[in-house]
């Protein structure tokens, strides 16, 4: 998220002149540092041309002989938070460790190319990803000085941890190399891909049913449906606007409320409070319908995210941005993966599937499937192989040891973790435990822990700081 190409170390080209020398003196700079890595474009063909990888540490706690946790925030820009406010920060002042966290090729400051346009994408691979962290890895075992700002031991035990993608990011980068990485702490991972993932709202359903709001969250979306497909102009402009949403087409409309949702079931739980809870099913009463109690959630999401009206139609508006190459935009590089990797399209159920649809049959497999070739040239194929994707890095974890698998019990991704809700989808075994967080939500065991964490929410983490420790002894 292979056959590993063996190649020749690649030097740092100013790295050098803005790190301190090695010595027990050196006094250590703070996290908020950059430093940068020269990679090549592409590890594994004929473009050696560079570009530098960012990276930070946080080297507060480190001690001779300590590991070295590398986190990479995946889709996200980097910061200090994943290595300062985490819980490895928790487990670095424990075993006297070091933090790195490294910024993704093509995410943040980290631009391989010029652009974000299909051509420059095109080196956009898995095996590139991870051959970019095994790189630094080398280089930190070979001279740590060129690599860290403090002096750290070359046979330091290093261990990958993310979570979602970062996730699988991370036991791919342990089943990948083993000789590198240590262990892997894989939180949430999404490892099964579709085509269409219509399973995401299911595993959103069983928690709404738990909370006793399922049946009129399901009836606002049928309801909101026969609106939005009625063609009748004025309901349409009216639904929108009780939703506080500007004036877009019902599919593009459909689809952003989808999303406004999802960032609600993907919010953290706690002993005194469900997110889910607060933010959807208490909208839900007596005095309004079920789709206008959805309305008014809704609109109540905007407004405490302090969106504009001009915010979400760049967010929604599926015909913006189309040729807009420009660097830094997260969503356009998500989008990619999606097309040219795995597919993993967010989807309502057909309905000869028989499912409660939790969001708009407007937002299916042709609301997301022709914006590949519109955005990244008619070289794209659709649809994308997902299937022998699946078959491909699925097939790297089986086997593989020092991984530490974590599942949130209500988390919206668990359809496509390791622990589906129809069973085990790798074995659960004492070198690779499964952790099921009875209550749990989307990466939660990766945050540090306080007083309201769920009891489950702890123990993750305990168990898990148990696998670090056989896998630094």
């Amino acid at each position: 998220m292979r056959t590993v190409i063996s190649l020749s170390l690649v030097a740092f080209a100013t790295l050098a002149s803005c790190l301190p020398s090695n010595n027990s003196t050196t006094a250590i700079p703070p996290s908020s540092t950059s430093y940068w890595f020269s990679q090549p474009i592409d590890h594994f063909g004929l473009n050696r041309n560079t570009w530098n990888q960012q990276y930070v540490v946080n080297a507060t706690f480190y001690k001779q002989g300590g590991p070295i946790y590398m986190v990479t925030p995946g889709e996200t820009p980097l910061s200090t938070y994943y290595t300062d406010r985490t819980h490895f920060t928790e487990l670095a002042q424990k075993t006297n460790g070091l933090l790195v966290a490294v910024e993704h090729r093509f995410y943040g400051k980290s631009n391989p190319m010029p652009d974000l346009s299909g051509p420059s994408l095109k080196y956009h691979t898995v095996e590139n990803v991870l051959e970019d962290f095994a790189a630094i890895i080398r280089a930190a075992k070979r001279n740590p000085s060129s690599v860290f700002p403090v002096p750290v031991s070359a046979n330091s035990k290093v261990v990958f941890a993310g979570g979602s993608y970062g996730g699988a990011l991370a036991a791919w980068m342990h089943a990948m190399y083993p000789n590198l990485v240590a262990g892997a702490w894989s939180s949430s991972a999404v490892l099964q891909y579709r085509l269409q993932n219509y399973q995401l709202d299911q595993s959103w359903g069983k928690h709404l049913q738990a909370l006793g709001c399922a049946k009129e969250v399901a009836k606002a979306v049928k309801d909101l449906d026969a609106i939005l497909l009625s063609g009748n102009a004025t309901a349409i402009r009216n639904i929108q606007a009780e939703f506080g949403i500007p004036a877009l087409t019902p599919r593009d409309f459909a689809g952003l409320v989808t999303s406004l949702i999802s960032a609600a079931a993907m919010a953290p739980n706690y002993v005194d409070q469900d997110y889910t809870r607060t933010t959807v099913c208490s909208f839900f009463n007596s005095t309004q319908s079920s789709l206008g109690s959805y309305a008014t959630a809704v609109a109540s999401m905007i407004q405490s995210q302090g969106y504009s009206q001009n915010d979400l139609t760049q967010i929604a508006d599926t015909n913006l941005n189309l040729d807009n190459y420009a660097l830094s935009q997260v969503g356009r590089v998500w989008y990619y993966q999606g097309c040219a990797w795995y597919g993993n399209w967010q989807v309502a159920p057909p309905t000869s599937c028989g499912l409660t649809p939790y969001r708009s049959q407007l937002v299916d497999l042709t609301y997301f499937q022709p914006n590949c070739k519109r955005k990244f040239g008619s070289n794209m194929v659709t649809p994308v192989n997902s299937a022998g994707f699946n078959r491909k890095w699925m097939g790297r974890l089986c086997g593989v040891s020092n991984i530490y698998y974590t599942v949130g019990s209500l988390d919206l991704w668990r359809g496509s973790s390791v622990l589906t809700w129809e069973g085990l989808a790798l074995p659960n075994t004492t070198a690779s435990p499964i952790f099921l967080i009875e209550g749990g939500s989307h990466t939660q065991d990766l945050s540090r822990g306080n007083s309201r964490d769920l009891p489950s929410l702890t123990t993750s983490r305990i168990v898990g700081d148990r696998q670090v420790m056989k896998w630094i002894a």
